[in-house]
């Protein structure tokens, strides 16, 4: 029998980003796969209050034969938004984005770069109670990560932000805690730089 998370609980607070880290198989995609509602959890429970957003597996969540902006209306009223609050905020997100001229074209022909700018756009201008975000952003280059960074920041004050990252700079950079998994369960919980240290300490095991 395999557990692929087991016994890890923690609490958040507006204003705070959890830093979910440990190696390739630790566990971290399954748990936000639960915290998304993709998967139910065998036991425990996962209470969240708010609107959701989440940016888990690049292009998920986009209908590939519809156009760009047909899938903003559909991402928009699946986080419970009305076509109207939508026309309101459609012109940020496209401009967030960066794709403007490729907007009415289908997704299916977007790059994973494209891909990931467009709902990264979509997921954090919908003003979201609680943003999750997988390793999908590294596939941005370097100024739209910087964009994507200060937009969490600007985030922060009002929602919880639950980040997945390799990257110990950018874990560094935006998080407040950390959660770090090993085999499914909780190595460490709590202070940023310890957080990274633990992190380090079972990439040096895996390789010595």
């Amino acid at each position: 029998e395999f557990h692929a998370v087991k016994d890890v609980s923690f609490e958040l607070r507006r204003g705070e980003c959890l830093g979910l880290i440990g190696r390739n198989g630790a566990g971290k995609t399954t748990l936000l796969k639960m915290l998304n509602g993709l998967i139910k959890p065998d036991a425990g429970s996962i209470e969240m209050r708010g609107r959701v957003a989440a940016l888990i597996a690049l292009g998920a969540g986009f209908n590939l034969l519809l156009t760009g902006r047909e899938n903003i209306y559909i991402n928009g009223s699946v986080l419970g938004l009305s076509s109207s609050e939508i026309d309101e905020k459609i012109d940020e997100i496209i401009d967030f984005a960066g794709i403007a001229e490729f907007i009415d074209s289908p997704v299916q022909t977007y790059s994973s770069g494209m891909s990931v700018r467009l709902g990264f756009a979509i997921a954090t201008t919908m003003e979201p109670d609680i943003l999750i975000v997988d390793e999908v952003l590294a596939v941005g280059d370097t100024n739209f990560r910087i964009k994507c960074y200060n937009r969490i920041k600007e985030l922060l004050p009002t929602a919880v932000v639950i980040f997945v990252s390799h990257n110990m700079f950018d874990v560094c950079r935006i998080c407040t805690k950390i959660l770090a998994l090993k085999s499914g369960e909780t190595k460490f919980l709590g202070d940023v730089d310890e957080g990274v240290h633990v992190y380090n300490t079972l990439n040096e095991e895996s390789t010595s």
